[in-house]
Formats: structure tokens, sequence, C-alpha cells
């Protein structure tokens, strides 16, 4: 195959050879001529294709998304179901494209998933991905991660205290928890912020689980009388549950958790502009039919504005 010549070595060759030509060579014969000067196809000039062309020539929109992420995505790898599927589903066919789901395993952190899954690929060989769903739309994550553009919010997600009314009529601040049993999810802000919140006023009463759905379930079950966790975590399990009343949804303020939530998108790489300007059109023609809140609502989830 052809090697690409840097711009400055074309023009390095271009003006020595001018210095040696006939006065009549015009400087676009020379170029015209410059490959079989230098021995090599005029194939190695042709443009390279874009990013975007490629996934085009493919047919295949290939999209990261979470494993063990319910309710936005969740299942074994050959049958990931959720919310962020159902939309990586819709986004690809509004592209013309095929859909083919990339989930994968957190990293320590969101630095780590999108080097991982956007711009670099595990060092095991997994990925890239075209996209990742569900990145935080965060200034300060964009200037940690100049190799990637996080674009496109979907939904606002929040914190919530999930209760059951006729134990709980109500909770407007974490004291309003004191001596309750409290489910939280593993390793999340959310367990954090509660567990440190006054020094540890309500440390002795929270039980870490798995998921936030599965701490939400604690509540729906009636063996905690709270659960810390996302809006989306505890709607899902009260969507699932046979008992749809006496379920209060209620927000507090804790040091450490943003009051008004944080907004979910998506992350391509930072030069791919191509492929975030056709996901951005696609999310506001299925915003914009109404098919983005079906999405939402077959899910039994909310459509918080982003």
């Amino acid at each position: 195959d052809a090697l690409p010549i840097s711009r400055t070595l074309r023009s390095v060759i271009v003006k020595s050879s001018f210095k040696n030509q006939p006065t009549g060579l015009t400087r676009r014969r020379l170029v015209a001529t410059l490959p079989a000067l230098l021995g090599i196809s005029g194939l190695a000039f042709a443009q390279e294709p874009t990013a975007m062309e490629k996934i085009k020539a493919r047919g295949v929109l290939k999209v990261a998304v979470y494993k063990d992420n319910a309710p936005y995505s969740s299942g074994p790898t050959s049958d990931t179901q959720g919310v962020d599927v159902s939309l990586a589903k819709a986004l690809a066919a509004k592209l013309n494209l095929q859909l083919a789901l990339l989930p994968f395993d957190a990293g320590e952190n969101m630095n780590d998933d999108l080097r991982n899954m956007v711009w670099k690929g595990h060092y095991l060989g997994y990925g890239p991905a075209d996209v990742m769903i569900h990145v935080p739309v965060d200034r300060y994550l964009m200037n940690e991660n100049k190799q990637v553009l996080i674009f496109g919010s979907y939904v606002r997600e929040h914190l919530v205290v999930l209760h059951n009314t006729t134990k709980i009529a109500r909770v407007d601040n974490p004291e309003d928890l004191q001596g309750k049993t409290i489910a939280v999810e593993k390793g999340s802000g959310a367990a954090s912020a509660l567990m440190g919140y006054r020094g540890g006023l309500l440390r002795d009463k929270i039980s870490i689980f798995k998921d936030g759905v599965d701490a939400a379930k604690m509540v729906i079950s009636g063996q905690f009388e709270a659960a810390f966790v996302s809006r989306a975590q505890a709607e899902s399990a009260v969507h699932a549950a046979s008992d749809k009343g006496h379920w209060g949804l209620s927000s507090v303020s804790l040091p450490g958790v943003m009051p008004a939530g944080w907004p979910l998108g998506f992350a391509v790489k930072a030069d791919n502009k191509e492929l975030a300007t056709a996901l951005d059109n696609a999310l506001t023609a299925l915003r914009q039919s109404g098919d983005l809140l079906k999405i939402f609502q077959s899910h039994g989830l909310t459509l918080a504005a982003p």
C-alpha cells in the first residue's frame, strides 16, 4: 500500500522540484505528476473517508451501553434491555443503520469509560463504539476529556427517597429518616452522601444493595422503610410492583448531591462532529414526534426535561 505523504514533505518536494524545471512547467502540472516522481500510486492522494462515511458504508451503528445499569441497560450481553437500549434502536433507525450494542462494565471513573468505549478502546481489544449512551453532560467532564464530544441531553436524572406514604407520610429533610431502615446502592454517590450526613447520623440504619433497583424493591416488599436511589430506579421498581399505590418520591437536600440533578447524553470522538450532528437531529425528531416520551413511558419512567 502507498504511504501517506505529510503536507510538509509534499511542500518541500514541490519547491525543490521547481528549481530544476523548465519555466513552462506549472505548479498544477507538477502536482499532477508528483505521484509518478515519487514512484507511488495516485491512490495515495485519494481523500480518506470520514468517520461518518465509514459508518454508512458499514451500515451499522455501534453503541456502547453500561452493563448492570437497570433500568437503562441490563441483562445478559446477548439480550441487554432497558431505556438506553430502546433509545439506541430508535436512533439507529433514524440514521437508516443497523444497531450493534457494545455492553461494557463500568470502569473506575467516567474518564476510564470514555477512553475505553469512545476514543481509544479497551486494552483487551473491546471497543471503541461509535457512540456511548448515558454520559453526564457536564462541563467539568468535557474539560477533562478533550478527546470526546459530549452532547445530546435526553433526560435529567435526580436522586429521590422512595417510601411508603402509609408509613412515612413525607420526607422534607434527612432528619425525617432518622431511625428508619434505608436501602442504598453499592458504590453510589447517594450512599456516600447519606452515610456521611452529620457525621453518620443515619449510618446505623443504612444497608447496601447491588444496585438501586434492588434497593428500591426492598421498600416495595415492605422489608425497608425507605430507599435513597435515582428517580429512574425508584420508578422502575414501582412499575414492576403489583401494588401501584402508596408510594412517595421525595427530594432531600444533602451536601455533595446536586439538587437539580444531572442531564444524561451521548459521547463520540471529538473529530466526529458529523455523527454528533446526525444523532442530535435524530434525537430532536424523536422528541418532537413523541417517540422519546413513549420509550420512557413503556419502561414506567418519567421523561424529565434535561
